[in-house]
């Protein structure tokens, strides 16, 4: 039996954080037809809030409230979905009584999951003889429903989907992009891992020039034929930055427009997936169909801002938004960047963080030398210094990124560090 039935009413009542976790571990289910006959507002709340789960998008969901009754009326003038998801409350035997019912009215393509009330493993078994799909006994969560219906429609011997971590900056020139091309080469050089790093600012790019690429072709090609896009096509088109980082560069030419639809990328981004562990999106500070598309369904975001309070308020709005597109998963990752220009009034970090509601992933001060040279020269900044504070923050937030860390508060450095330092001397001394 799914080891879901044996789980007791108190280890069920998860937590929040705890929902999150069991969520990221989940791949997208796919474009399937699903149909839920619940008996109770226990089971259909769970339901319905899968539905609106990013791992859900391409799924068609329904929720009618009734058990069996309910839906064997329904099917009797009715198409059979892909999944039905049905919840009784019945005893064991009526239930299978009922099943038989059910079974004259509903195509055998479909699959059907019974969530029940009974956890008994010779109900069970008589399900599983009797065609159904999984049985699950209540209560359930979220997190059960979307990983019960991934279990029955994905290939558990399928290869293994990359991670996907959108970049996006605050305001236009807040450091985003740099960053995002930073990150992605300290993780493939920090773990020898296959990266991806995909520059979908297709006018205004930068990602070919910070990394000394001048590739012929790139992402237009893959985003203007959709029709030709697979792993072979797209293997095509990526330019090799490093033993482990390929990139998909952006014409960053004005010859067209670059308008799309909201799933223009969709297509692209999963083949991308499978074909490397890590996949870091490099989106431009736009607001349109798909940029809200491929945020609300990348496993990661991470949001680049400096401490000025356009970027707090815009900050603010993205986080907010996210959190409504993504209401299962954790909040975005935050960047302060950039702090410490001169003469310039600033917000500071803690002030900057507290209405977000986040601690900063890191905050980096204003270096115009090391990042110009960087630039200037089509380097990383882990390639001219490598034992630079800030080379030692793009390591740490790899580290959080690909999920080998947590993040951390940092500590304030000040007076107090001052005189750490010296009293350390002294006894030294």
């Amino acid at each position: 039996m799914s080891n879901l039935a044996y789980e007791s009413a108190p280890d069920r009542e998860e937590t929040q954080q705890q929902d999150v976790a069991a969520m990221n571990a989940l791949r997208p289910v796919p474009r399937i037809s699903i149909q839920a006959f619940c008996e109770t507002e226990g089971v259909s709340g769970p339901i319905e809030r899968a539905g609106e789960d990013r791992r859900m998008a391409k799924a068609h969901l329904k929720v009618h409230m009734g058990g069996i009754e309910t839906a064997i009326e329904f099917y009797r003038s009715a198409p059979t979905p892909n999944l039905i998801l049905l919840e009784s409350r019945r005893e064991p035997k009526e239930l299978l009584a009922s099943l038989r019912q059910l079974s004259e009215v509903c195509d055998p393509s479909s699959k059907v999951v019974i969530i029940g009330h009974y956890n008994d493993v010779w109900l069970y078994r008589e399900l599983i003889r009797s065609g159904i799909s999984e049985y699950v006994v209540a209560p359930v969560s979220m997190a059960d429903i979307v990983a019960v219906i991934s279990a029955i429609f994905i290939d558990p011997e399928a290869d293994p989907m990359g991670r996907s971590i959108a970049f996006i900056g605050a305001k236009g020139g807040v450091g985003s992009s740099t960053i995002a091309h930073n990150v992605a080469w300290s993780m493939s050089t920090l773990f020898s891992t296959e990266v991806v790093v995909a520059d979908m600012d297709l006018a205004f790019g930068t990602a070919n020039i910070n990394f000394d690429q001048d590739p012929a072709q790139g992402i237009a090609e893959a985003v203007f034929s959709p029709e030709r896009i697979d792993e072979v096509y797209l293997d095509r088109l990526l330019a090799q930055c490093a033993e482990h980082l390929s990139l998909l560069a952006a014409p960053s030419t004005l010859e067209r427009v670059y308008d799309f639809d909201g799933d223009a990328f969709s297509q692209l981004i999963e083949i991308a997936q499978r074909s490397a562990p890590q996949l870091v999106l490099d989106i431009p500070h736009v607001w349109n169909g798909w940029t809200r598309t491929t945020l609300s369904q990348a496993d990661e975001i991470v949001i680049t801002a400096t401490p000025e309070l356009a970027n707090l308020r815009n900050a603010k709005n993205l986080i907010d938004t996210l959190r409504k597109l993504r209401p299962n998963d954790a909040p975005p990752h935050l960047i302060v960047n950039q702090v410490g220009v001169p003469k310039r009034p600033e917000i500071s970090a803690k002030e900057f963080a507290e209405p977000l509601e986040l601690t900063p992933l890191a905050v980096i001060p204003f270096d115009p030398q090391l990042f110009g040279n960087a630039a200037n020269n089509g380097r990383m900044l882990g390639e001219m210094d490598a034992k630079h504070a800030i080379v030692n923050s793009m390591v740490e937030m790899a580290h959080v990124l690909t999920g080998r860390s947590e993040v951390k508060a940092k500590k304030k450095p000040g007076l107090g560090n001052l005189l750490g330092r010296m009293k350390a001397l002294k006894a030294k001394k």
